[in-house]
């Protein structure tokens, strides 16, 4: 295997890897700071105990992931040195800068406010206390869009010209320079569509871990007997503590979803304009067409798997709907992949040269398979979402002492099983966004095609063996750090909130601890 194919593999393996924390911790500290803001607020002294029981429980979960999140996010950064060293010195003027804001500003502000939340606690004043949590909110949701800036730039390069003595993109001040690309109409797009995806990520964790222990103390109660002492502690851990968190979760779940299709369509009519080739190469469309369909389910043979659309076979379709996506017209003529290859061919050259000296025949098509089929995952795995909303919603009806719970264990493991699919639905997201505009690593962009780079022409001049070294030692490590996360993520929610006990003394709640913060 080539240094290229090797490094590629490597910064995908790294990049998914984190990935997997990231809107867990962007989300999970929203809706941690709703929480203790609700105990806050709340007038009544159960439900502020219960909610701040369960600040406390989601917090501890919060801060295991967002530790593993900063150590795996750190090597990110360093993968641009190693592997793509040339493609950092055509940038990493301009690119450089909105990780510099992320590193600076965002991750400080998140980082340090989480610090005086975690040791804050009856230290602080209580609205002092609540403001960190706020603040940590704030900052992951800032860490982001800088890093979406960032990454919007090698999807659309704004603010930048071609300085002819070093051959390198500088920020260009005529067009605004930092500001431009700050505000990249492709981050501001995606942006909101990012976060949208990472609250519904937070969304189903809490339903499914909520639901989870909603369920095992609603059983226990019957048990137990309602009209034991235990029986009683059991039921308002269901009614009061674990029901009003899964109702929180769906709230939160419906809204992500909502905003999930608006900004999504948004940002289908950006990229159509601004990377036709990803989004024909998302529904397959081979050859330029009128009222163009949208395919929902194809076949191919081998040669599907890389980049030729003529093996590929459209089994089910839908008319005329890939026409209106991206342009809200059921008749609009959309190029297809060949067409766009054989214009880009005569645009940009039908041979590259790499970091090598090699001379490759051109091919600006990416892989037809994994840009196809990442689309529809991201679409699917959704759904797990949607139906998880439903259901919860329906079996846990009802207000004040109508209020209901539930004992059913295929709820509780449909919830657990649901945890998982807005994760694997993001990583599919961002397969699809990074493979779909190969074999650029930056995309030229069609007003002014000047700043542009291949993905060969990016890597570094290594050796195969180095690389395969690294990305071995990384792959390795992440594994065991996968293996760490896990445990004490699932040692952590399985342990749950213990039942509240009345001091006789002073007739108070115990609460307890955060874990994991001293």
């Amino acid at each position: 295997m080539e240094a290229l194919d090797l490094a590629r593999w490597q910064f995908g393996i790294t990049t998914v890897y984190h990935f997997i924390f990231v809107p867990l911790t962007i989300g999970l500290s929203l809706l941690v700071a709703v929480m203790q803001t609700a105990a806050h607020r709340s007038r009544d002294v159960e439900r502020a105990d219960a909610w701040t029981r369960l600040t406390k429980f989601f917090g501890s979960l919060l801060i295991v992931n967002f530790g593993i999140g900063i150590a795996t996010g750190i090597v990110q950064e360093f993968q641009f040195g190693m592997n793509w060293s040339e493609y950092a010195r055509f940038v990493g003027d301009v690119f450089g800068a909105p990780l510099a804001l992320e590193g600076l500003a965002a991750f400080f502000l998140e980082s340090v406010f989480l610090g005086l939340w975690i040791f804050g606690w009856g230290r602080i004043p209580a609205r002092v206390h609540l403001a960190c949590i706020w603040m940590v909110a704030l900052g992951t949701t800032l860490s982001a869009y800088f890093i979406i800036a960032a990454n919007s730039f090698m999807q659309h390069p704004v603010g930048a010209m071609l300085n002819p003595e070093t051959g390198r993109a500088e920020l260009d001040p005529s067009q605004g320079s930092l500001w431009a690309v700050l505000t990249n109409v492709t981050a501001l797009a995606a942006f909101p569509h990012v976060i949208a995806g990472a609250w519904l990520v937070a969304a189903a964790f809490v339903t499914g871990v909520a639901a989870w222990h909603m369920v095992r103390h609603h059983n226990r109660a019957r048990q137990e007997g309602l009209e034991t002492a235990d029986g009683a502690a059991h039921e308002r851990q269901a009614r009061t503590v674990f029901r009003p968190a899964l109702r929180l979760g769906v709230v939160a779940m419906l809204i992500s979803g909502a905003l999930l299709a608006i900004t999504g369509d948004t940002q289908a009519q950006i990229m159509f304009q601004q990377q036709p080739m990803k989004m024909a190469s998302a529904e397959a469309l081979c050859e330029t067409q009128e009222g163009a369909p949208f395919s929902v389910l194809t076949i191919g043979g081998p040669d599907a798997f890389a980049q030729d659309c003529s093996s590929v076979t459209h089994l089910i379709e839908i008319p005329n709907l890939t026409s209106f996506l991206a342009t809200h017209t059921f008749d609009a003529e959309l190029q297809g992949v060949d067409d766009l290859n054989a214009q880009y061919k005569e645009q940009f050259g039908e041979s590259v040269t790499d970091v090598h000296g090699t001379v490759h025949e051109a091919d600006y098509r990416p892989n037809l398979f994994v840009t196809y089929w990442s689309f529809r995952l991201m679409i699917g795995l959704a759904m797990f979402s949607a139906v998880l909303a439903l259901w919860a919603l329906w079996i846990t009806r009802g207000r004040g002492e109508a209020a209901r719970t539930t004992g059913s264990t295929a709820f509780a493991w449909f919830a657990v099983l649901a945890i998982p699919m807005p994760f694997l639905a993001n990583i599919a997201g961002w397969v699809f966004t990074e493979i779909g505009r190969q074999p650029w690593v930056v995309v030229p962009n069609p007003d002014d095609p000047t700043i542009r780079l291949m993905t060969m022409q990016g890597v570094s001049n290594h050796p195969s063996a180095m690389v395969i070294t690294s990305l071995l030692v990384f792959t390795v490590l992440y594994g065991i750090l996968a293996v760490v996360w896990f445990h004490l993520m699932r040692r952590a929610a399985l342990a749950g909130i213990p039942l509240p006990r009345r001091d006789e003394s002073t007739d108070e709640l115990d609460t307890p601890t955060l874990s994991f913060g001293y």
